[in-house]
Order: structure tokens, then C-alpha cells, then sequence
């Protein structure tokens, strides 16, 4: 299987930095071929801006959306964007690996986001209508990929529990997992996260390495997070809103998340 492992951190010598090197090396002797963007080597451009495009469709205003769609449908993407993009069709499955820096992806990732999900290629694709609104989370360019998570993180694993101060893990990776991975159709694993990453010592690095080879063992045969799709009967349309029959009373992120035995087993009570 082809594997694109993206890379977001300035110091090679790092944790981050191990783990890419190890990951790299586990999925190649299991027979997968894999691509590295390592975003600082590269000296990524974060910022999106008119040197995104050959060729501009207004030159007065730039409108970052229709640009980018102007320039992703007629082959005006400077090259960068377009060698990436190239990556992502090429992957079966794409790892983001990153440290969690103010409960976020470095910004130095998310502008590869921003400027690698162009117009027409991972938003604004597929019909519009009172039935159907848009190929996006579960459907889109990257559906049938899978993608994981590779996060380190300065606090205590109690830090991100379910009463933790940082608040549930779950909720602070959500805008990254259903937002940047299931929208444009990817299945999504559950994180690999490594907490207390400044306190790694040898042989907590061993314990690591080993359960961070599991789940890269098992990258294509373990269950995806179970997103609600948005066009397959779950939400109500055009309002995108879960329909009032699941989950009655139940706010919050989690609801997105699906548990189809529980819940056809109270619509049958």
C-alpha cells in the first residue's frame, strides 16, 4: 500500500523526529512504499496568498476561494501545491504528524491544509440540493483513503481525560479528524498519541516505539472512527443537523460519532 506521511516539526533530533524515522522504516519492511513531506525540510510557504496561482482570475480583488478554484481547474497551481495534491491521490493512507502546540497542528501544517486543499479538489465538490449537500464528510476526492493522527503532547494523559483541565483529547483533535480528515472522505483511525513527550527517556521510547508499531500494523485492518456520514440518512437537509430521533437531548461533539448497536437498540425498545 502507498503511504504519505506529512511531518511538522522544526527539529529532526526531536521525539517527533524519531517517531517519523521509525514509523518510516516499520512501514517499509511490512512492503509498504512510502512518501515523506517533512514540511520544515521543505521550507513549506504556510501562507496562502497570490503566489498560489500562475495566472489570477481577478487581479483587483483576491478572493481566496474562487482563486483557488480557478487555479486548481485550469492547471494554474504553482508547483508545490500541485506536487502535493499529487501525494494525496497516490496515498492509501495519510499519517499527520505533528506536536500539539495551543491545542492545535503547528501552523506551519495547517497552511499545507490550506494551500493543498484547493477549491475543487477536497471543498466544493459534488451537488448541492435538498438531498444531497456536497461530497463531503465520508464522501469526497479522498474517500475510500484511510488517515491517523501522530500527535505528541507536553501534559499528563489525566490532562486530556474526560474531566481533564486541556478537556477530552477527542474534542481537541475533532476540528483535525472531522473537519480536515473525514470532510474530504478519508476514514479516520483513532489518534496515536504520545502525552508527557518532554519526559521520554530510553526506555519509555522503547514502550513507545512498540505500541506505536502496533497501530501501524494494523493501519488498514483496524475499525476507522465511526463519523456520522453527512449524506447517507443521519442528518437532516439542508439544516445538517442530527436528526431529532437519534440521540434525543444529547448535544456536544460526540453525537457525530455513530454507536449503531446502542442506538438500534433503543429505536426497537
Amino acid at each position: 500500500m502507498n503511504i504519505l506521511l506529512v511531518h511538522a516539526h522544526p527539529e529532526s533530533r526531536s521525539l517527533n523526529g524519531a517517531l517519523k524515522d521509525f514509523a518510516v522504516q516499520r512501514l517499509q519492511s511490512a512492503g509498504h512504499s512510502v512518501k515523506v513531506s517533512d514540511l520544515y525540510e521543505m521550507n513549506w510557504k504556510a501562507a496562502v496568498d497570490a503566489a498560489d496561482t500562475t495566472q489570477r482570475l481577478s487581479t483587483t480583488r483576491f478572493d481566496v476561494a474562487f482563486e483557488s478554484k480557478h487555479a486548481f481547474e485550469n492547471g494554474f497551481q504553482s508547483e508545490d501545491i500541485g506536487r502535493e495534491q499529487e501525494k494525496l491521490l497516490w496515498a492509501d493512507a495519510v499519517i499527520l504528524q505533528f506536536p500539539l502546540w495551543w491545542y492545535s497542528m503547528p501552523a506551519i501544517l495547517k497552511g499545507w491544509i490550506e494551500r493543498v486543499y484547493a477549491f475543487g479538489f477536497a471543498y466544493g465538490v459534488g451537488e448541492h440540493s435538498d438531498t444531497h449537500w456536497g461530497d463531503r464528510f465520508g464522501e469526497g476526492t479522498l474517500a475510500g483513503k484511510r488517515a491517523m493522527l501522530m500527535v505528541t503532547a507536553g501534559g499528563w494523559e489525566s490532562h486530556y481525560g474526560p474531566r481533564g483541565i486541556n478537556g477530552p483529547i477527542d474534542d481537541i483533535l475533532y476540528p483535525i479528524q472531522h473537519g480536515i480528515l473525514f470532510y474530504p472522505g478519508f476514514d479516520v483511525m483513532p489518534p496515536f498519541v504520545v502525552y508527557r513527550a518532554g519526559s521520554t527517556d530510553e526506555s519509555r521510547f522503547a514502550r513507545i516505539r512498540d505500541e506505536l508499531g502496533q497501530r501501524l500494523d494494523t493501519l488498514f485492518s483496524a475499525d476507522p472512527i465511526a463519523f456520522r456520514p453527512q449524506n447517507k440518512g443521519d442528518y437532516d437537509i439542508p439544516a445538517l443537523t442530527l436528526r431529532s430521533d437519534i440521540l434525543p437531548g444529547q448535544t456536544g461533539l460526540s453525537v457525530h460519532v455513530s454507536d449503531r448497536k446502542s442506538e438500534s437498540r433503543h429505536l426497537t425498545e
